[in-house]
């Protein structure tokens, strides 16, 4: 299974984004994966589309989306970005909006992502490390915090 830390570096972030509107939000998110080569531009077409077909179910809580599609639709591995967004943007979830913090993943089997996904989970269900996520003011800082909050849930875990 792929680490958090293993996706998220210098390439995949990006802080203070001024997105127009969500579909923007989104394509500044996957333009990052696209241009890391880990994803084929139409990812990110297909990112916006799934979220126009289904809904703002990809606003996951209170200022966080977490847009993505399937494999097939041009990934090449697994990846994931993470964006943040001044001001923030209007998804048209009524719960969970505005979005400020934008993370978009890709993988190509149902089991690549899901270290990530979990690590990612339990840095989203910590509302300091959300908010220190969304404050940081450098990929440098954001990283930090990162990696820290992981290692340090997972030392939690093997000692529970």
């Amino acid at each position: 299974m792929t680490a958090l830390s293993d996706m998220l570096n210098h390439r995949t972030i990006a802080l203070n984004v001024h997105a127009h509107d969500w579909r923007d939000a989104v394509r500044v998110a996957g333009g990052l994966l696209v241009a890391a080569g880990k994803v084929e531009p139409r990812y990110v077409d297909a990112m916006i589309r799934m979220s126009e077909d289904i809904g703002p179910y990809i606003v996951i809580a209170p200022g966080v989306a977490l847009p993505h599609a399937r494999p097939e639709d041009g990934v090449r591995e697994a990846c994931m970005s993470l964006v943040t967004l001044s001001p923030p943007v209007s998804f048209g979830n009524a719960n969970n909006d505005p979005v400020q913090l934008v993370v978009a993943f890709g993988t190509t089997d149902s089991k690549a992502h899901l270290g990530a996904l979990a690590e990612l989970a339990r840095l989203l269900g910590d509302a300091a490390t959300v908010d220190g996520m969304m404050r940081a003011r450098s990929a440098d800082e954001l990283l930090d915090l990162v990696q820290g909050r992981s290692e340090r849930s997972a030392v939690r875990e093997q000692e529970g």
